[in-house]
């Protein structure tokens, strides 16, 4: 018997460079309207430390060290997504990033009869992902994003949201790497944009702004796109 709760819950994409701010925005997001983020490097750590068949897989691939198949992902993500916490929709942050990507995952929500409610592009220039990229450290106790100039913890060194004082930066958060990881995206991930434009779910926002602003207009989209 088809799942009616899980039927109706939202599916939404978050689309957008290195450095858009999509995680930020994820996680706000999440806060408000109960949704549950899922990255690709979450879905597979996660699977692989529970043992799933899918996660051992993964793991099999991972230290043969080439790239997990968009099969095995699939496959993790149809796993997620039978969880409970997943019956108020989901937030997609990293996946689809290809085109072929993009139509497996739409064989695998029609399985419950879901669909993609919103794939929403986060717009930003270029120019400024390096310095936005740059500047960027999270907490090492609770993943919460932060910026050098951007978004700085209440307390400097301290967790706004756990209170942790561990902060972390990624090795290759350098403008040496940032220009082939947007070259990769342009190549790959933004013939999405028309993807899903010609499915008339495509919305497109401004993310070069004020990062609550963003927020609000994101809200917006959500709230139409879930109603």
């Amino acid at each position: 018997m088809l799942d009616t709760a899980k039927a109706t819950a939202p599916v939404l994409i978050l689309l957008g460079p290195p450095g858009a701010g999509k995680g930020t925005q994820a996680r706000m997001l999440e806060d408000k309207f109960g949704l549950v983020q899922l990255s690709t490097g979450d879905l597979l750590r996660a699977a692989v430390a529970a043992g799933t068949e899918a996660g051992l897989a993964a793991k099999a691939v991972m230290e043969a060290g080439d790239l997990v198949s968009d099969e095995i992902v699939i496959n993790i993500l149809r796993d997620r997504l039978k969880d409970d916490d997943c019956a108020k929709g989901v937030i997609l942050d990293g996946f689809p990033r290809t085109t072929v990507q993009a139509e497996a995952l739409d064989v695998l929500l029609a399985e419950s009869n879901q669909k993609i409610n919103a794939a929403i592009s986060l717009d930003v220039e270029d120019a400024a992902m390096v310095t936005r990229i740059s500047g960027r450290y999270t907490c090492g106790g609770c993943g919460e994003g932060y910026h050098d100039e951007f978004k700085q913890p209440a307390v400097a060194g301290t967790c706004d949201k756990c209170g942790g004082t561990e902060m972390k930066r990624r090795a290759d958060d350098n403008a040496e790497t940032v220009a082939s990881r947007l070259e990769a995206y342009h190549a790959q991930t933004a013939p999405l944009i028309a993807y899903y434009d010609g499915k008339s779910s495509l919305e497109r926002i401004d993310a070069m702004g004020d990062i609550n602003a963003i927020a609000g207009n994101l809200s917006a989209i959500v709230e139409k796109a879930t109603a």
